[in-house]
């Protein structure tokens, strides 16, 4: 950094990013002596910007709790992904999103030089983001708000919901953490009405009270990993059991998660998963690049067949060359 300007603005910006940092790794840092720094410091306060000076052996520079900084500074980079994750903020399942991303994206491009408006212009012009499954669904922002702010504090709620079939039910509930999946939002934790770990869509939740009462999160959870869990192990009309003959490496990549639940077996892998409709799942099975036994059920291997016939006699009529 050759310019004075520069480095007292990366001051700035280490306060901004730390909080508290002292003087000695201060300097080290922006790459001058500590006097140096201090005139920095001097500098920032002349800006108006109110800076806190802790004396002694172990003092420190801190920003005064509370002030509202300067615009922030973004380099090219962090331009350029702040544009790409704003396009697919708006896809979210939320309806105020759409409002707050072009608040946003104005306030950008009022501060960016030319060059790196026309690289975020041309973002927004030629980036699409499939999320084209997101359902046209009530508004999920308050819900969304409420319970991530229960997740981060670990308190627990009081939540009013409506189910699927439109059947109304209260419960106090521990929302270890939300997670977006196929064009919705879902809050995962503790229900203590069905004492276990459910899933609740946001779009369907009435109203979230915070309660007094706080919970322990378990350490290992992971929300988007659960959620695909409940989904694959959702009962449907038929259960399944099909045995892969891979490894459990190539079988997770032939799958997701939400298709089925994976653990290694005599053989291979087995495959559990359930459906409502076989010859759907056939159609999956049969675009598999290894083998594979079915174990049950028997339909499943009468539909397999059928759709091995059909491919025949499509193979047969097809002219030869």
């Amino acid at each position: 950094m050759a310019l004075p300007t520069t480095r007292v603005l990366a001051v700035l910006d280490l306060l901004q990013g730390h909080g508290r940092m002292s003087g000695p790794e201060l300097a080290r840092r922006v790459g001058v002596d500590v006097r140096t720094l201090r005139r920095y410091i001097v500098t920032l306060e002349e800006l108006g910007i109110p800076i806190t000076t802790e004396r002694g052996r172990y003092g420190a520079y801190l920003l005064v709790a509370g002030f509202k900084l300067p615009p922030m500074m973004f380099t090219n980079d962090e331009a350029v992904a702040l544009s790409v994750g704003m396009l697919a903020a708006r896809g979210l399942g939320l309806a105020a999103a759409a409002p707050a991303v072009a608040s946003v994206q104005a306030k950008l491009a009022r501060v960016m030089p030319g060059g790196l408006q026309r690289r975020v212009h041309a973002i927004a012009e030629t980036v699409k983001v499939d999320l084209r499954h997101t359902p046209r669904a009530p508004d999920s922002n308050a819900a969304l708000i409420a319970l991530t702010a229960a997740a981060q504090a670990q308190q627990r709620v009081h939540l009013r919901y409506v189910s699927a079939e439109g059947a109304a039910s209260e419960r106090d509930f521990d929302p270890y953490g939300l997670a977006y999946h196929a064009g919705a939002w879902y809050a995962l934790g503790m229900c203590h009405l069905r004492r276990g770990l459910r899933s609740f869509r946001l779009d369907r939740v009435q109203g979230v009270a915070a309660l007094g009462r706080h919970f322990r999160r378990p350490g290992d959870f992971d929300a988007l990993d659960q959620l695909l869990r409940s989904i694959a192990s959702a009962p449907r009309a038929h259960a399944i059991e099909v045995l892969l003959h891979t490894d459990l490496e190539r079988a997770r990549h032939a799958f997701s998660l939400g298709f089925g639940l994976l653990e290694p077996a005599a053989g291979g892998v087995l495959l559990r998963s359930s459906a409502d409709d076989l010859a759907w799942f056939a159609r999956q099975l049969a675009a598999l690049p290894f083998d594979f036994a079915v174990q049950r059920p028997a339909r499943l291997r009468q539909e397999l067949r059928k759709r091995a016939q059909r491919l025949q006699a499509l193979a047969a009529a097809s002219p030869r060359r």
